[in-house]
């Protein structure tokens, strides 16, 4: 998918944490467990003076006993909307990508320690430079080892490539001034972890007017999946 750059004008706008960076504890490994998530909100104009509102609402998360039933594996169900709302003069469309990061054994706000894990911010994750590999999907396979982070997507969008061949992406598109996206028990899973894992939604939404493009990025709130 090719996105046209009007006038070489690109604005970034990074969005702060939805939430405080809370840990929901996961309870017994026999029993699926039910976590509510906050969702989130964030305004941000852009170069042109362009509004972009993106939510996050019905959020939440389903972790169920690992089919591997090991240490080393998760599994999560996850739910959520989002939904975009732009204002301003010279609005023409929107790209919606919504997902999220998982991580293994990332202490964020503290520094490398000796049992392997990583220090780093969710922006740095999103942007992808980080050290630590990264390497965006659409479904649940993902094997991490201590300090790694992946990006995984939740839509699958098809369409055919210029060349008539089957491609994938995992973004909504849409024209004019909203447009909105949901996604009901996507499955995210984690494998090969010894350590914590955590999981975290993010919305990063492109928007393209007469002047700019600017990407706007919701987070959600962290949740443990044990």
């Amino acid at each position: 998918m090719i996105i046209n750059r009007k006038n070489g004008v690109r604005a970034v706008a990074i969005g702060a944490a939805a939430a405080a960076t809370i840990f929901v504890s996961i309870g017994p490994a026999n029993a699926d467990t039910f976590v509510p998530l906050p969702g989130g909100s964030i305004t941000q104009t852009l170069a042109d003076g362009t509004v972009v509102q993106v939510n996050l609402t019905d959020e939440s998360a389903n972790i169920s006993p690992s089919l591997g039933s090991t240490p080393l594996h998760r599994n999560v169900w996850v739910s959520g909307k989002a939904a975009v709302a732009l204002e301003g003069d010279g609005v023409q469309s929107a790209y919606i990508y919504p997902g999220y990061v998982l991580a293994c054994q990332i202490d964020f706000g503290a520094g490398v320690d000796a049992s392997g894990g990583a220090s780093m911010s969710w922006a740095d994750i999103a942007a992808g430079t980080v050290g630590n590999p990264l390497a965006a999907g659409t479904n649940g396979g993902i094997t991490l080892g201590p300090g790694q982070a992946v990006p995984v997507d939740v839509l699958d969008q098809e369409y055919a490539d210029p060349y008539g061949a089957e491609a994938h992406w995992g973004g909504n598109y849409f024209e004019g001034t909203s447009g909105s996206v949901s996604w009901a028990d996507s499955t995210l899973g984690v494998s090969g972890c010894a350590g914590y894992a955590q999981a975290r939604a993010f919305v990063n939404v492109e928007v393209e007017t007469e002047n700019v493009t600017g990407t706007v990025t919701l987070w959600g709130q962290p949740f443990s999946i044990g």
